[in-house]
């Protein structure tokens, strides 16, 4: 898995991008077949906004967005959003793939 991380009116700090990094290492919990995730990180003038744009096999990236006031609630906020649709494509996936015809009768 491939992580970029960047900024936008902002200096990234190693502190910053080492949070993010962290965080975003445990996407393979939830969905191993992710091949990169982006991390754009930018100031406004109310706080930060922050975009997490992740792709998968087989499918269109997956975007989160979070705004807040403080830096690192916006990056747990926008991971948060990610995770969820990592787990409900995952949720997806498995229940079709496992999904059995009953040949047009009820069970």
């Amino acid at each position: 898995m491939e992580i970029k991380i960047s900024s936008k009116h902002m200096e990234l700090t190693p502190a910053i991008e080492d949070y993010a990094a962290k965080k975003i290492d445990k996407f393979h919990r939830f969905f191993d077949q992710i091949q990169q995730v982006e991390v754009v990180i930018d100031k406004a003038k109310n706080g930060y906004s922050l975009e997490i744009i992740t792709n998968v096999v087989h499918h269109e990236p997956f975007v989160a967005t979070s705004d807040h006031e403080d830096l690192y609630a916006c990056i747990d906020q926008g991971i948060d959003r990610s995770i969820r649709q990592l787990k409900d494509h995952k949720s997806k996936l498995r229940d079709n793939k496992h999904h059995t015809s009953t040949g047009g009768k009820e069970a």
